[in-house]
């Protein structure tokens, strides 16, 4: 047997792009509650075989971001309960992990992305752009998260990470929740700066208590909004 040849790979991946697409697509509700996912549609709309999309949804439904409904899969809605399961769940590893993050910082080079994240913050609520104020947002997680040391704790805040960015889609739409949502960002920032871990979990365990408030208060919004809609049609 010739032990110099390699076996074959998987196409770069397929299954795992395939399940990053639509995890952010479910993330930014350009997938959205309610909404079916069928695997013959979506195969031909990725271009892609069936296989790894079969792939990508069983690996999103173990994840709870879609529930199986007949033959294909659907986007639930959340409810209360998983909700409340969501931030008790970040509330016990967000502030651990930015503390081990801390920890990892050697010189302001490591620093550099969450810094710029903020700077694009900064300028994205300056101009009221939303969109570019979740971008902004979502990379300044993502660098801080790139910092925690431990690697299994590191991939349990990546299962929730679509959830999460679903959750910021529903509230950073508000002037008030993206002022609460920078100052935390603002907050976390400074304790990594002066390289304390205990300011860093404080700071995090305060912004997601703002993030919860934000949340429910939009989703109390929403369903004031419902109510509305289904009374004037009813008249």
């Amino acid at each position: 047997m010739n032990t110099s040849i390699k076996p074959l790979d998987r196409p770069a991946g397929l299954a795992d792009r395939v399940y990053h697409q639509l995890r952010d697509n479910i993330g930014s509700h350009q997938i959205r509650p309610g909404e079916r996912l069928q695997e013959v549609s979506l195969a031909a709309q990725l271009g892609v075989s069936r296989t790894p999309v079969r792939e990508a949804l069983a690996r999103l439904e173990s994840e709870g971001m879609i529930a199986m409904e007949g033959r294909g899969f659907v986007v639930p809605e959340l409810t209360d309960a998983d909700i409340e399961e969501i931030y008790q769940l970040r509330f016990l590893l967000e502030p651990a992990a930015v503390s081990s993050a801390v920890v990892e910082v050697g010189s302001a080079a490591d620093l550099a992305s969450m810094t710029a994240a903020i700077e694009d913050a900064v300028a994205a609520e300056k101009d009221g752009d939303f969109r570019a104020f979740l971008e902004a947002n979502s990379r300044f997680h993502n660098a801080w998260r790139a910092l925690v040391p431990n690697r299994r704790m590191s991939k349990l805040l990546d299962q929730y990470v679509g959830h999460v960015r679903f959750l910021r889609v529903l509230t950073l739409g508000d002037a008030s929740a993206r002022k609460a949502a920078l100052s935390g960002m603002k907050n976390i920032h400074a304790a990594f700066k002066k390289r304390d871990a205990e300011a860093a979990a404080g700071a995090m365990h305060k912004h997601l208590q703002a993030a919860k408030h934000s949340l429910i208060q939009a989703i109390e919004q929403i369903d004031r909004e419902k109510e509305a809609e289904q009374a004037a049609s009813a008249h």
